[in-house]
């Protein structure tokens, strides 16, 4: 039995290397010294100091790790103000936090569906939410990428007397453009819908404060579940699910990815309360990045990219062939920048691409590198 398994592996891993689809893992360390186009810090708050040093405050004063889950004894005084806090950035009567956005992504679904709800999936929706789903056993249909007709159509034919769910990422993690939520939320709601927006990548980002695509502009009415990630634009770690009191209530009961996990270290959210008052604080930093991402967008249409259409940190430079985005991807590495190479089955095949992400923290001269490394990528391809 052991051989079979071990002969299982081996082929499996052959089949994947041969595809041009295996995947290294990097280790960083502090002395790395690449420029990081490959990170979601978007704001530039995960080296912070002031973050860094109300992590190991918050450590100081309650402890290392949680030491429970939060219905045992794990829900301590910095947690409660931390869901209050992420409740008002978003405008929500409750916050509820979660370890990370996978585990929050999978909590909301397993908790408010079953085989009998159906749920309606953007079809770029992030794996957590098309693994959530499933989790449930819940009837799962796909509506084409950003398109309200379809989802209408898709709605129309749904059993009336069952309560259905329409999710979308607020902002596509591998292609960087904006979900009409809007549009998401009137089209849900002519059908008795919920609508449940991840807005892993817009919060922080996106919004007159940084509440995102979902926040303040589209209260419980229009956005029912909200999830937000804690590890992109405010740099620390961990999720939230915000929204009415009938629903995080609900969480609490019945979420197992909450229920059966130990609390997030205490450390952690004292470092996100402090990258909130940053946030708060500091509006010239999402100001900066949007100069940042209309600079490179201007500059990489000189040269030629065709970028997609994007307004946020993400801007995918889609390359089509594995190889030869793995080709680009060492070039950029050997001249010190590092990019996501993304392939299948994280992107559909024949989408594989360069996916550049941009920060508040990257000066002119981290923006020309780049430029200057697509330039010589075209250039070797060329010659």
């Amino acid at each position: 039995m052991a051989e079979t398994w071990s002969r299982r592996l081996a082929e499996r891993a052959e089949t994947r290397c041969a595809e041009g689809l295996w995947r290294a893992r990097p280790t960083i360390g502090p002395a790395d010294g690449r420029l990081d186009f490959a990170g979601n810090d978007y704001l530039g708050l995960a080296r912070d100091p002031r973050l860094a040093e109300a992590q190991a405050e918050g450590a100081r004063r309650f402890g290392a790790g949680g030491r429970a889950s939060h219905l045992v004894c794990g829900h301590q005084q910095i947690h409660e103000a931390l869901e209050q806090r992420l409740a008002a950035l978003t405008g929500r009567p409750r916050a509820l936090l979660f370890s990370t956005g996978y585990m929050a992504n999978l909590g909301v679904l397993q908790a408010l569906c079953d085989r009998h709800t159906p749920v309606f999936q953007d079809r770029l929706n992030h794996a957590s939410l098309i693994d959530g789903a499933r989790l449930a056993g819940a009837p799962s249909r796909r509506f084409h990428h950003r398109d309200l007709d379809d989802l209408e159509r898709l709605l129309s034919r749904a059993p009336s007397e069952a309560p259905a769910l329409v999710v979308s990422d607020g902002v596509f993690s591998m292609d960087g453009d904006v979900a009409d939520v809007a549009g998401l939320s009137a089209t849900a709601r002519r059908h008795d819908a919920w609508l449940m927006i991840d807005d892993a990548h817009g919060l922080g980002v996106l919004g007159e404060v940084g509440d995102g695509c979902a926040g303040r502009a589209h209260g419980v009415d229009d956005v029912p579940v909200l999830v937000g990630t804690l590890g992109k634009a405010l740099g620390s770690a961990g999720a939230f699910v915000a929204g009415d009191e009938a629903l995080i209530e609900h969480l609490v009961q019945f979420a197992r990815p909450y229920v059966y996990t130990t609390a997030q270290p205490p450390g952690v959210a004292a470092a996100t309360l402090a990258a909130l008052d940053v946030l708060e604080a500091e509006p010239e930093r999402r100001a900066r990045l949007q100069e940042r991402i209309a600079r490179f967008r201007r500059e990489a249409a000189t040269l030629g990219l065709e970028l997609d259409e994007s307004t946020t940190p993400i801007q995918p430079l889609r390359l089509g062939d594995s190889a030869r985005t793995l080709r680009w991807a060492a070039r950029l590495g050997d001249a010190g920048l590092r990019v996501g190479a993304i392939r299948a089955p994280t992107v559909p095949k024949g989408e594989a691409r360069l996916r550049i992400t941009l920060s508040a923290a990257h000066d002119d001269d981290a923006l020309d590198a780049l430029l200057d490394g697509l330039a010589a990528c075209q250039r070797e391809e060329a010659a």
